[in-house]
């Protein structure tokens, strides 16, 4: 059943990664539609996933994954030895919705080209060696609803066309990178549902992201140098179940607002400039001292 184009391909793809025993199974005498670490289409019989998800990978991505026209998901993840960059001929991936690439050692800029993969859902880049700024074509495809950048080392400032990042139940992770300068504001005008922010040298007012008519469930912004007032901040009240802004330079007080929050789960203001005493109410006596400690008053 296999496509004669795809298994060449595969072949290819095979021999530069130095015929990696983990793809022992990809011989050419049996059809490729058997091998492990892929899929093919029920009806075209074409090759539609690319899924290697521990070990065994070494050398860099080989531009021939670019002459599977018909992929839909790549998956190489915890490849310790895979290096180097993106090859450009992902490009040619029409059909690309899934494309994770975590916990490896890719390094160099992150490719704008990613943007034109018009029909991309999940990119997930975390955990590698990637460096400079974040392009602003990443938040491109239409229906792109989760870009995981995280655990790199990217400056720069976040670009407010992820504000165009408007797929279904949207998640955003820019943590533990090296990011400066404020959150734009028209990512105020995007309903996450998870966003991370956290670790990085972000300043600013970041209020936009709340608000009670927003349906977040987790918010993360610990250990930047964000600047507002707390006790103005509208907390989701039915879907929030996770809120760390610690260490930062908020000042105010905990608004009584939060003691509607019903289903909080996780919550920390340590290491910050608050003052005044905690509302009680809800679920906020549920949390130790070190949800608190640290704070000016």
């Amino acid at each position: 059943l296999c496509n004669a184009d795809d298994k060449r391909a595969l072949l290819r793809i095979k021999k530069a990664f130095n015929d990696a025993y983990v793809l022992s199974s990809w011989d050419a005498a049996t059809d490729c539609c058997e091998w492990n670490n892929v899929e093919c289409d029920g009806t075209t019989h074409r090759i539609v996933t690319l899924n290697v998800p521990r070990g065994g990978l070494s050398g860099s991505i080989p531009s021939d994954v670019g002459d599977l026209p018909y992929l839909e998901t790549i998956y190489l993840h915890k490849q310790p030895n895979l290096t180097g960059n993106i090859p450009r001929s992902l490009l040619k991936l029409k059909n690309l919705q899934y494309l994770t690439l975590s916990y490896n050692n890719l390094s160099g800029s992150i490719p704008g080209f990613l943007g034109d993969l018009t029909n991309l859902i999940f990119l997930d880049l975390s955990y590698n060696r990637f460096s400079g700024p974040i392009p602003s074509s990443l938040s491109n495809p239409p229906n792109l609803r989760s870009l995981r950048l995280d655990r790199n080392a990217l400056t720069g400032s976040i670009p407010a066309s992820l504000s165009h990042i408007q797929g279904s139940s949207p998640y955003l992770y820019l943590s533990h990178n090296q990011l400066t300068g404020e959150v734009p504001a028209a990512l105020g005008d995007v309903d996450f549902t998870y966003i991370d922010l956290s670790w990085n040298q972000l300043s600013g007012n970041p209020s936009a992201l709340f608000g009670l008519n927003k349906s977040a469930q987790q918010i993360y912004l610990a250990r930047n140098m964000f600047e507002f007032n707390m006790s103005e901040m509208e907390p989701p009240q039915e879907s929030l179940i996770a809120l760390d802004l610690n260490h930062n330079k908020i000042f105010g007080g905990i608004p009584a607002a939060m003691t509607g929050v019903t289903y909080l789960q996780i919550f920390n203001v340590s290491y910050n400039r608050l003052c005044g005493e905690i509302p009680v109410g809800g679920r906020l006596q549920r949390f130790d001292s070190t949800a608190y400690f640290h704070n000016r008053c």
